[in-house]
């Protein structure tokens, strides 16, 4: 017994003496707020593109509680499930299997010279018209759904023979794709919407600047339907016409309509589409995007409107619903409505200006603007109006641009794609 005691006063003594003071101790590191932060928002986020997926194809609803899938939706949730697996929200096997069902079914769904349209019904697979002549193949929506599958190519990089089935799969679906054929007759541009009921009815021109530069740079990589690099600057780049250049917010601004539009023109291209070091005759895509997204944060802080909640904490204005239904906010097109998409989404080009907007609404606004899912699509405080909406294509750039912003994921993925540096090589990009 006298020695347990002897012991038990050794141990004391030594306790006591490495606890002096003036003897270096290792410090604890507090998390970064902002990194906390950011986790709750692509988990909640995540939620909306896994659990809220439809069940039978697995892709995901154009909103909460649409009975319809979009494709270009799908594709955004394609890299979230990759997001979710590197965060640890799910098993690197969970997502494999999730994206082999999107893949799966979008082999058997209406498609109509190789595009997909907008909208599918996820039970079978047939198209729901976007609108009355909107029933066929969507050029654009399927430009973002391959940015998704090609991403998702590169990330199960696996000696498997499943995962080698499916990018496979994934290389089939891509080279199907006739993009040359949306040339409408071999014109100098491409259109984006063909019916096999109203054919070219609807004539849309695919031009620039708006969100549709990734359909040129997959319609210049297509190993299949490739297209030439006249159709991409006559088409595309307007020969020109699509240089801006001019000052709006103390900052110039190279491409594009007067303060740059809605801020998903700045999001849905460079998912995947890495615009660090991206140039071309035209414009620094860095510094497009960059300036786009400053110019909207300045336009909402100097708020000409004097909108209620307008400050350097809250403001983003792009595509959303609004108080009187939907509408591709700008500054030339403000009636007060904030989406918490666009600040967010900026992640990668104003992250300073977009932590705090973050901090903001889950600080401040809390429930007013923030769901189960993440953020609400959108709130206008001068009409006390604040939505209960999630939308695919708002939610979806969130979370991928986060991750963008935080380990460059989808962007080291996609770029990987031998057929897509082809092609920007081909469009003359330096990157």
């Amino acid at each position: 017994m006298k020695l347990f005691f002897h012991f038990i006063l050794i141990f004391i003594s030594v306790l006591v003496i490495s606890c002096k003071k003036d003897d270096p101790v290792d410090p604890v590191i507090p998390a970064d707020p902002n990194e906390t932060l950011m986790d709750t928002v692509q988990m909640q986020i995540f939620k909306f593109f896994w659990n809220d997926a439809e069940p039978n194809s697995g892709m995901i609803r154009d909103r909460n509680g649409a009975s319809y899938v979009t494709t270009g939706g799908s594709g955004f949730g394609m890299m979230a499930i990759l997001v979710g697996i590197e965060r640890g929200y799910i098993t690197r096997e969970q997502g494999f299997e999730r994206i082999v069902k999107m893949v799966s079914f979008c082999e058997t769904a209406d498609r109509f010279h190789g595009a997909w349209p907008h909208w599918l019904n996820g039970n079978t697979g047939h198209v729901i018209p976007f609108s009355t002549y909107d029933n066929g193949g969507d050029l654009v929506e399927t430009a973002f759904l391959i940015q998704g599958m090609l991403t998702a190519q590169a990330y199960f990089d696996g000696n498997t023979t499943e995962e080698e089935d499916l990018r496979n799969k994934i290389q089939a679906l891509w080279e199907g794709v006739e993009w040359d054929w949306y040339r409408q007759g071999w014109q100098n541009v491409l259109f984006w919407h063909w019916s096999p009921n109203y054919g070219w009815e609807i004539n849309m021109k695919i031009t620039g600047w708006n969100e549709a530069l990734i359909v040129y740079v997959l319609a210049a990589a297509s190993p299949t339907h490739t297209i030439p690099p006249e159709v991409y600057h006559n088409g595309w780049a307007r020969n020109g016409g699509i240089v801006n250049g001019n000052v709006y917010e103390g900052l110039e601004l190279p491409l594009g309509q007067a303060y740059g539009g809605p801020l998903f023109f700045a999001h849905y291209s460079f998912l995947g589409l890495n615009p660090n070091g991206l140039s071309d005759q035209y414009a620094d895509y860095m510094l497009q995007n960059t300036n786009h997204s400053l110019i909207n944060y300045k336009y909402c802080v100097r708020n000409p409107g004097t909108y209620t909640g307008y400050s350097d904490s809250c403001w983003g204005l792009t595509a959303s619903d609004d108080p009187d239904g939907y509408s591709a906010h700008s500054p030339t097109n403000d009636n007060g409505t904030i989406s918490p998409t666009a600040a967010l989404s900026s992640i990668v080009y104003s992250p300073i200006q977009s932590l705090k907007a973050m901090n903001y609404f889950y600080g401040t606004l809390k429930e007013k603007v923030i769901g189960n899912r993440g953020p609400y699509d959108a709130f206008n405080q001068s009409r006390n109006w604040y939505a209960n909406s999630y939308l695919a294509i708002d939610q979806g750039p969130i979370i991928i641009m986060i991750e963008n912003y935080r380990t460059g994921l989808l962007w080291n993925n996609f770029m990987k794609n031998t057929d897509v540096r082809q092609g920007l090589d081909k469009l003359g990009f330096s990157y």
